[in-house]
Parts: C-alpha cells; structure tokens; sequence
C-alpha cells in the first residue's frame, strides 16, 4: 500500500471539495445580493405607485376617471373625517376642561416619574462603577 499516494489522493480529494464550497458560497452569496438588489427594486417600484397615486389626487381628485372614482373618494372621505377628529380633539383640549387639566397633571406626573427613574438608573450605575473600581 502507497501511503504517498493515498496521502496525496485524500489531499487532491479535500482541496477539490474546498474549492467547489468556496464556488458554491460565492454563488449563494451572489444570488443573497441579487435578491436584496430586487427587493430594493420592488420597494422603489411601490414608492413610485405611491407617489403616481398621490399626483393623481393632487391634480384629477376632484373629478377622476371612471376606474379611480372610487378611490379617490375613499382618500375623501377619510381626510374628511381626520379633519372632524382633530378638530374634536382641538374642542377637548381646551383650557378649562377638566378632563384636558386631569390629563395635563397626568402627562405632568408621568414626565416626574421618568425623570426620578433615570435618575435612579443613573444612581445605581454610577454605584455600581464604584464598587468594580474598589
């Protein structure tokens, strides 16, 4: 039996394996990339749509073609109700209300309350620092 033979058939052997991995990983790696250069694609492909509907509605809105007619009503109809809503909550946070003050002193104590946190945090970080300097 020829050690030197069977030595260098295992070594040819394990480099030709190296060699079709490290192929196999760049082509893995090149598809990775291509599949990431697609998906930006189709985000910018979904932004341009976006923005193409939102020309549309700036310019044909008020009167649009048949097939959009809907849409557009639907865009309508629901900054329509957005303005109700924020001039709803414009009526209630008007001063006075002692539901919009009940709030506020809420908001207020909630705002105390992270504050004495952070500080704590920062107390119990800065002991802690301490004590590994000891």
């Amino acid at each position: 039996m020829d050690f030197k033979n069977t030595f260098e058939n295992l070594k040819d052997r394990a480099v030709d394996l190296a060699q079709a991995g490290v192929a196999q990983s760049k082509r893995l790696a090149e598809i990775a990339k291509l599949k990431a250069a697609n998906m930006a694609e189709e985000d910018a492909i979904k932004k341009a749509y976006i923005e193409i509907g939102k020309l549309y509605y700036a310019e044909q809105g008020a009167s649009p073609d048949g097939a959009f007619a809907a849409a557009c009503e639907k865009i309508t109809a629901s900054k329509a109700a957005i303005e109700t809503n924020n001039e709803r909550i414009a009526e209630l946070k008007q001063p006075g209300d002692p539901e919009a003050e009940v709030e506020a002193e809420i908001e207020a104590a909630a705002e105390t309350v992270e504050e004495a946190a952070e500080a704590v945090a920062d107390a119990v970080e800065a002991a802690v620092e301490e004590d590994k300097q000891d």
